[in-house]
């Protein structure tokens, strides 16, 4: 058993220990073993104990009054009868510890003593409360084949020899079958135990899992939405580094644009953390884009100094489910951040068509670069969160280079 079965707590029905037997507690309350090995035994136990040892008790001095009825019976073989009997009652106080053991005993000791009929079914009782039926198969099997010669050699005063092995064999038939009852309702015990640790774990598991995807979308966001703000800041950040004798309109627009920029990135970063300390996810403050949003996109894109074209397949964007259009956008703009990264002053095509039941293919191709394409930390990571991006909304997603050198991403969503 492992530290986190021992964590888990037992089943509501079995929060008092007195009334479980030691073996259940053992294993719905692991304790640290002790040094003989044995659990400690319950108030529950000691009582069965006692009372098993009183019926076996009882039994045997019912079997005594018998034998002053067998005339037959020298005195000898009366005398090892009870202290057979009385050795027998003894080792009922071991049943725990050795049932298979004292059953197996028992079985001769029945054979040549009345006043042992007690404790063998006692002993009997207890195989079958805790070990497997095939053991008690066999012993109980030995015990039914050892009655008929019992009463054959010594016959009841009062009873035919059939009704005699008839009724040993009912009563040997009753005391397993207790048994096995008995047993049944502890491995119920354990498997519902078992069943909840599990229900728990898989529990555990499944929140850790949500907790892990609700992670990944939201790095997945922050990457798609932030990197298009801060390209843009880089892009105009530069352009005054390099061109610092530019006329005032155009430092005045670029600083306009590097404001307003990073104004956006401000305002987005505080919807994604303001989702995390929702309640709901509906607690979001601006509406999430869609398609409709997606000619705002290319005009920002050509603000910032990209040679951008745009054909628009869709008449009507608004019909557009929105987690299809909203897929689509973060694509988009995923992909114009790339081409601004890396084929700067190239021309790119953004291209969306589709219609109801054909699904919608949005195309984002940019021409090859001029000149050696600059190298930038942590390349492809974008299009590895697009292709998930892509396969959670029920699309597929394909990237690479164009037959003219150029590089184009390729989406195709379902549209219901």
């Amino acid at each position: 058993m492992n530290s986190d079965e021992r964590a888990a707590p037992p089943p509501a029905f079995a929060k008092r220990r007195w009334v479980l037997p030691a073996a259940l507690v053992e294993d719905l309350y692991p304790q640290p073993p002790r040094p003989g090995g044995r659990p400690r035994r319950t108030a529950r136990d000691w009582i069965v104990d006692f009372t098993c040892f009183l019926l076996a008790v009882a039994i045997g001095l019912l079997a005594v009054d018998s034998l002053d009825q067998e005339a037959n019976l020298p005195p000898v073989m009366e005398a090892v009868d009870q202290v057979v009997g009385a050795l027998a009652c003894a080792a009922v106080w071991l049943r725990r510890r050795w049932p298979f053991g004292l059953a197996v005993a028992m079985v001769p000791a029945s054979l040549v003593s009345a006043t042992a009929g007690g404790a063998a079914l006692a002993a009997l009782f207890t195989l079958a409360v805790h070990r497997p039926l095939r053991y008690v198969a066999w012993v109980g099997a030995a015990g039914l084949l050892v009655q008929p010669l019992y009463y054959w050699m010594r016959p009841e005063p009062d009873l035919p020899f059939l009704a005699s092995v008839v009724i040993g064999t009912l009563l040997t038939v009753a005391v397993v079958g207790w048994g096995l009852l008995v047993r049944s309702k502890r491995l119920l015990l354990l498997s519902l135990r078992d069943r909840a640790r599990h229900a728990e774990a898989e529990a555990r598991l499944r929140g850790e899992q949500a907790q892990r995807l609700a992670r990944e979308a939201i790095a997945r966001e922050m990457h798609d939405v932030l990197a298009h703000r801060l390209t843009l800041l880089s892009v105009h950040a530069g352009a005054l580094e390099f061109r610092p004798d530019a006329p005032r309109e155009e430092i005045a627009r670029a600083a306009g644009v590097i404001r307003e920029s990073a104004h956006e990135a401000l305002q987005d970063l505080r919807e994604i953390i303001g989702v995390l300390r929702a309640a709901e996810a509906d607690d979001a403050g601006r509406p999430q884009p869609t398609l409709a949003a997606l000619d705002a996109l290319v005009a920002e894109s050509r603000a910032a100094g990209m040679k951008v074209t745009l054909t628009d397949g869709v008449p009507d964007p608004g019909t557009v489910p929105a987690s299809v259009g909203r897929t689509a956008y973060r694509i988009a703009q995923e992909a114009l951040t790339n081409a601004r990264k890396h084929a700067p002053g190239t021309e790119v095509t953004v291209s969306v068509s589709g219609a109801p039941g054909d699904g919608l293919v949005l195309s984002v191709r940019n021409a090859p670069p001029r000149g050696e394409v600059p190298h930038v930390p942590g390349s492809g990571q974008g299009l590895i969160g697009l292709t998930e991006r892509a396969t959670l909304a029920g699309g597929t997603l394909e990237h690479g280079p164009t037959p003219a050198g150029g590089f184009e991403v390729r989406t195709r969503l379902p549209w219901e």
